[in-house]
This record gives structure tokens, sequence and C-alpha cells, in this order.
């Protein structure tokens, strides 16, 4: 049979952004409102989150050419495209030089009437939504315009459906957001509710950390991926880059 997956999948969370930076300014202020006037969509990265990004590229580019990543899958947000365009610039994809997908569905959890609000400005502002929320926990509740988790685990489906279709046997460098990088491991591990809550507890994905599968003949009746790593900051240390963990700017409605 066939191999149906890549040999490798790496899922990096994008480096630390403009909006990770005013959400934090916000909530140290005990503010209702993040201030930032770009969409989320637009919102660039972060000085520091440039860095993150070039020493993240300078890990991938240290191993041999033929072990990098010869596919690279990108959110359309401003942070994660330029995050994947550095680490391009550093040296760490495959050559010839794989082309860049923009992947709509690797896009960031949207939040709906929340979008810029703190958890003080929810509770102030929608307390209806943080009962909800509440009642229902983040795996279920969808505010109003926005998408609960399961919402985007609908999405990541199709994601990877395609990834398999059109990439078995290569390597893929897909670039996206916390939520994503949480959710793709409940999907590829078929774990539960409470299996990826739980994790999800432990600490916030570190801007540009790792997340790394590799394919495993061995498992199941046509192989499967096995997770080699989750949230390792490693490359970014090792590159003199700081190393952060800030949720991203809606954390309070993730």
């Amino acid at each position: 049979m066939s191999q149906l997956w890549p040999d490798r999948i790496w899922i990096v969370r994008h480096g630390e952004s403009a909006g990770n930076v005013a959400r934090d300014e916000a909530d140290r202020a005990g503010l209702a409102r993040i201030a930032i006037d770009e969409r989320d969509v637009d919102v660039p990265l972060s000085p520091r989150g440039e860095r993150q990004a070039r020493a993240l590229g300078a890990w991938f580019s240290a191993m041999p050419a033929s072990e990098r990543p010869d596919v690279v899958l990108t959110s359309p947000y401003v942070r994660a495209e330029r995050t994947a365009a550095l680490i391009r610039e550093a040296g760490g994809l495959a050559e010839p030089m794989p082309d860049f997908v923009v992947d709509e569905r690797l896009r960031e959890k949207e939040f709906g009437i929340l979008d810029r609000l703190t958890r003080a400005g929810i509770v102030e502002l929608h307390p209806e939504q943080a009962e909800l929320r509440r009642l229902l926990g983040k795996f279920y509740h969808r505010p109003p315009g926005g998408e609960s988790w399961c919402d985007v685990i609908l999405r990541l489906r199709s994601s990877l459906d395609t990834i398999s279709l059109h990439y078995p046997g290569q390597r893929v460098l897909i670039v996206a957001h916390q939520v994503v990088v949480l959710c793709l491991r409940y999907l590829i591990e078929r774990m539960t509710e409470d299996e990826i809550l739980a994790i999800d507890a432990e600490g916030d994905v570190a801007n540009c950390s790792v997340t790394e599968y590799a394919f495993d003949p061995r498992l199941g009746q046509s192989g499967a991926l096995a997770l080699r790593r989750y949230n390792v900051v490693a490359p970014v240390a090792e590159g003199g880059a700081p190393v952060t963990a800030e949720p991203d700017r809606n954390q309070a409605a993730r």
C-alpha cells in the first residue's frame, strides 16, 4: 500500500506579533479593549518575532538540504506569512526553493464580537458570553460572529485531507497559530476534548515553537504520523532570540 502521509510535518506557531505585545499591555493596565488598529489578519510581527523567525530559519538551515521542508503551507495572516518568509530568507528550506501555499483554512480562530477584548473586557461588555463560555467550555463555545474550537477543527480536517492527498512522502512545514497547532494535534492524534484541553492547560504554545511529526510505517495498517516533539523552543533559544509564550491578542476568547 502506498504511503498516505508526508514523511515529516513541522507545525510552527508564528513569531511574536504586535498583537501579542498590545494584549499584554492592555492586561497590565486592566483595560477592556486591546489598543491595536489593524485587522487581526494584518497584525505584523514584533521586532522580537522577526528575530525568533530568523533563529528558527537558522535551525532548519543547519539540517542537510535533503531533510529540510520541501513544502510550505501558511496561514494568510501577515504574521504567519512573514514568519515563513523569514525562515526562507535564513536558508531554512530545501533546494530548489519550494513554493508557498497560502491556505485560508490555517487562519487564526475567529473571535467575532469578542475581537480585541481582554478577559476583563469580555466580562464587562459581554457578560452573557463569559457565562456561556463557562458553561460550554472553549471547545464548544462559539461567540456571535466567531468560531468555536470545533469550527476550527472542521476546516482543519479538510486541510489534512489535502496534505495527505497532495504531499505524501514529502516534508511539510505549516506556519499558523496557537489554536491551529492544538487542533491539529487533536486531529492527528485522534484525541478527545478532555485530552487536548489538558494539553492546552499546561501552557501556551510558544512563538516560533516547533511541533513535529514523522511518518512511521509500523503504526496501524498503512502507517501513521507519530509525534516527535511538541512546543519545542530550543531552536529559538539556540539562535539567540528571546523565547516568548505570549497569548494572541484575543487570548481571553480563545
